[in-house]
């Protein structure tokens, strides 16, 4: 069964944390990492009004060749960063236990939510780290079932709570949207109306039990 472990970390204490660490102040959120060999590629979209600087920035790090822009979308962009040499770190830590990181964000420090596929990888991953003095401050695990669980009391239907899940790591909710109805259409395998209707019920639903009757057992 899965396992979700939720981490923060300082920014100085990885190397992807140093390069993107320091001025100019943008906002930094992982998109994907991509296995490479013996290192791995990470994709960030970036949010800011200083993109020169940035690019300039971690261009100049020692360990990055470069640093590629990929899409822009308003205020932000989407970059590919090309190592020049593989590091015992943390982004390699998780692919490594074949972890899939579903988000990660500069906020401070950054925060983690990473899906590893049992127990055994997400140990391995604990290892990787306290053998290299990685430090990791572990916010909380859990399965795929407590996960489940805890979307139950919104009483959302399994395809309701799959297309709010996939929109919000896709990021259709943010502002601009990072994906399109299409897209998100395409990846569940179906209709753009039909999920147009998840995505809107389940909303609702959310809502009416998060605010209408938090609201009556207030009063």
């Amino acid at each position: 069964m899965s396992v979700f472990l939720e981490f923060t970390v300082a920014k100085t204490a990885f190397t992807l944390g140093s390069v993107l660490a320091g001025p100019p102040p943008m906002s930094v959120e992982l998109e994907r990492i991509v296995p490479t060999g013996d290192s791995a590629m990470p994709f960030l979209w970036v949010t800011g009004d200083d993109f020169d600087a940035f690019e300039r920035k971690v261009r100049g790090h020692e360990y990055v060749e470069d640093v590629i822009a990929l899409d822009r979308v308003a205020d932000s962009t989407l970059y590919r960063v090309i190592w020049y040499e593989t590091h015992n770190d943390l982004i390699r830590g998780i692919t490594e236990a074949d972890g899939t990181i579903l988000e990660g964000r500069a906020q401070g420090r950054w925060h983690f939510r990473v899906r590893f596929p049992d127990h055994d990888s997400l140990s391995h991953f604990s290892d990787f780290c306290t053998d290299r003095d990685l430090p990791i401050e572990i916010v909380r695990t859990y399965t795929e079932l407590e996960d489940a669980e805890g979307l139950v009391q919104y009483g959302l239907s399994d395809e309701q709570r799959d297309a709010l899940l996939l929109g919000l790591r896709r990021g259709y909710f943010d502002t601009p949207s990072r994906t399109s109805l299409d897209d998100l259409a395409d990846e569940l395998g179906i209709s753009q109306q039909a999920t147009s209707d998840r995505i809107r019920r389940g909303t609702e639903q959310v809502l009416t039990d998060a605010l209408l009757l938090t609201e009556e057992h207030e009063e």
